[in-house]
């Protein structure tokens, strides 16, 4: 008989943390996204908001959200306060990145409940710390 390590059943070994990245930019969104895979994320990578909560809604197993504060259409604050206030979705954590040191902006956000606030540009040093803290 097999042995399963973890909780058991299919695909229950420790699976890849799966990080939705959101950002408008298209260089942003490759810079993180090849940030968090190079950390062996499993990385999907939207251009904003709306297709965030569309993905969001097909695909239940995201272990956090890392998304751009500027975005057209849906902000990133307005992003983080729909997945906050969804039942299903307010235990994934989120963080904004903005290029815009803004502490009123910084605050708003975290005290909406985002896990962490990011300058961009985005360093690796930043990302493995905060997916050590966020994903342990």
């Amino acid at each position: 008989m097999a042995s399963y390590k973890g909780l058991g059943g299919e695909g229950a070994a420790a699976p890849v943390p799966h990080v939705l990245a959101v950002d408008d930019s298209s260089v942003d969104r490759a810079v993180i996204a090849g940030i968090l895979r190079s950390s062996k994320f499993r990385v999907t990578a939207v251009d904003s908001g709306k297709r965030a909560l569309e993905l969001l809604g097909s695909e239940p197993n995201v272990s956090l959200i890392i998304t751009d504060y500027w975005m057209p259409e849906m902000t990133g604050y307005e992003l983080l306060k729909k997945v906050k206030e969804s039942s299903r979705l307010k235990e994934i954590p989120v963080v904004i990145m903005s290029s815009e040191n803004v502490p009123t902006r910084i605050n708003r956000c975290l005290e909406e409940g985002a896990e962490d606030f990011l300058l961009k540009p985005v360093r690796p040093a930043d990302v493995s710390r905060l997916c050590r803290r966020v994903l342990r």
